[in-house]
C-alpha cells in the first residue's frame, strides 16, 4: 500500500470516529419540551412535604378521665417540728460544732458562749450557799439548846424567843443563797446551746468571734421527719373545705412524683394582707420531701368529675389560641381546641371544645408539620443503614464523555 494510499485511510477512521462521539452526545442531551425536561419541571414544581413516620407511643387517644375539681391550693412545705435557737444572754460565740445539713441527737451542743464572767458568779452564789448554811446550823443549834432550858426553867422565853427569830433569818438567807446559785447555774448553763430534739440543722446563723446579743438568733433546728403542707386557699372557696379531704398537689424539686395529703386543720381567720385561708395538709404514706421551704401547688379534692384531658406537651400556643394535630385517617389536621381547668397534679387540660372521644393527637409536636402531611404507621423505626461506597458505573454520562474527548490527530 502506498503511502498515500495509507494516509488518506487514517484520516477515513479520524472522522469516523469523531461522528460516532458526537452522535452519542446529541442523544445524551434532552430538548426542555421532552420527555425529560417534563420530569424535571414536575419534580421542582412539587411541594408534597414528606410522609411522617409516627410509633404508637407519640400518639394520644383522648378518653375520659376521672378530674379533681376543686379548690386550688398553693403554699410551702414546712416541718411542724423545729426550732429557732436564741441567745438567752450577752456574750461571745467561742464554738459552733455544727454545719446546715447535719443530723443531731437530742441534747448535742451545737454552739457554745464565753461564760468567763458568769462562771464568777457561780462561784459566788456557791460560797454565799455555804455561809449561809453554816449560820442556819448554829442559829438552830442555839434555838434549840435555849428552847431545852426553857423547858427546865433555866432560861426566859424571851431568849428562846429571840434564837428563834435568829434561827428564821438564817434560814431565809439560805435560801435567797441557794436562788441565787440556781440563777447563776442557770445563766450558765444557757452559754451551751443545745439540740432540743433529734433533727437536722437547717441554718446556722453565728460564726465563732461573733457578739451574742440577748435574742439573737443562733441556729435553727429542725426534724425531717415532720414535714407538712401549709397551704393557702381563696377564701371565696373556702365554703368547699371540710376536714379530712384528700389533696393532690406537686412539689418544686420532685417533678416526676404526685404526692398526696389530708387536710388536718382549717385556720378560722383569712389572712390580712392576701385575704386567704390557711390549710395544714398532713402526708399520706411514708413518702415525704425531705427539704423545707420548697414550693408546692395543688388541688384539693372536692368533687371528682369525668371529663376529655389533654396533655400540655400535645398544645401548640398561637398567642390566646390553642392547637392541636390530630391524625384523621392517615392525613393531620391542625385542629383548635378549647382549654378548661388545669389539673395540677396530672398536669393535663379539660378540653372543653373542638374535640371528642377517641380522636387521636400527636404527643410532641414540631414546627415543621404541616396540614394535610400524609402520616405512615410504624411500630419502630428502622435502624439507619450503613453507608456503602458507590458502585462504579457501567456507562460514563453523556457529558462526561463529551468532556473527555480529545480530538485523534494524524501520525
Amino acid at each position: 500500500m502506498t503511502p498515500v494510499l495509507r494516509s488518506s485511510l487514517r484520516l477515513s477512521l479520524v472522522a469516523l470516529a469523531t461522528l460516532v462521539v458526537l452522535t452519542a452526545c446529541g442523544r445524551g442531551e434532552q430538548k426542555p419540551g421532552g420527555e425529560g425536561g417534563k420530569k424535571d419541571a414536575q419534580a421542582v414544581g412539587s411541594t408534597t412535604a414528606p410522609s411522617l413516620i409516627v410509633s404508637p407511643e407519640d400518639v394520644q387517644t383522648l378518653g375520659e378521665s376521672q378530674y379533681a375539681s376543686g379548690p386550688v391550693i398553693t403554699g410551702s412545705i414546712q416541718p411542724e417540728r423545729r426550732a429557732d435557737l436564741r441567745a438567752e444572754i450577752q456574750a461571745v460565740v467561742l464554738s459552733v460544732y455544727k454545719e446546715n445539713g447535719e443530723r443531731v441527737k437530742r441534747g448535742d451542743l451545737l454552739v457554745r458562749l464565753d461564760d468567763t464572767a458568769i462562771r464568777d458568779s457561780v462561784q459566788s452564789a456557791e460560797e454565799a450557799v455555804r455561809a449561809s448554811a453554816q449560820s442556819f446550823e448554829q442559829a438552830e443549834r442555839q434555838y434549840q439548846r435555849l428552847k431545852t432550858l426553857q423547858a427546865q426553867g433555866m432560861s426566859s422565853i424571851q431568849a428562846m424567843e429571840d434564837a428563834e427569830v435568829r434561827r428564821n433569818n438564817a434560814q431565809s438567807d439560805l435560801v435567797a443563797a441557794k436562788a441565787r446559785q440556781a440563777t447563776a447555774r442557770q445563766q450558765q448553763q444557757r452559754t451551751e446551746i443545745r439540740a432540743p430534739f433529734d433533727g437536722v440543722v437547717s441554718d446556722r446563723k453565728v460564726s465563732p468571734g461573733d457578739s451574742a446579743q440577748l435574742g439573737k438568733e443562733l441556729i435553727k433546728v429542725m426534724d425531717p421527719g415532720s414535714m407538712r403542707f401549709e397551704g393557702l386557699v381563696s377564701a371565696d372557696r373556702m365554703a368547699e373545705l371540710k376536714l379530712g379531704q384528700i389533696v393532690y398537689f406537686k412539689v418544686n424539686g420532685y417533678p416526676q412524683i404526685d404526692f398526696q395529703g389530708k387536710i388536718r386543720r382549717i385556720a378560722q381567720a383569712a389572712n390580712t394582707n392576701t385575704r386567704q385561708v390557711e390549710v395544714l395538709v398532713d402526708f399520706s404514706g411514708a413518702q415525704q420531701p425531705g427539704v423545707a421551704g420548697l414550693y408546692a401547688e395543688g388541688r384539693v379534692e372536692a368533687t371528682s368529675i369525668s371529663a376529655l384531658m389533654v396533655a400540655d406537651s400535645a398544645l401548640v400556643r398561637e398567642g390566646d389560641r390553642s392547637f392541636v394535630w390530630r391524625i384523621d385517617g392517615n392525613s393531620l389536621r391542625k385542629a383548635e381546641v378549647k382549654l378548661g381547668a388545669r389539673d395540677e397534679r396530672q398536669g393535663l387540660f379539660v378540653v372543653a371544645g373542638g374535640l371528642k372521644s377517641g380522636d387521636r393527637l400527636l404527643r410532641h409536636p414540631n414546627s415543621t408539620l404541616q396540614d394535610g402531611q400524609k402520616v405512615d404507621f410504624t411500630k419502630a423505626l428502622p435502624p439507619p443503614a450503613a453507608p456503602s461506597a458507590p458502585k462504579p458505573s457501567t456507562m460514563t454520562s453523556s457529558a462526561q464523555g463529551c468532556e473527555a474527548l480529545t480530538p485523534l490527530r494524524a501520525a
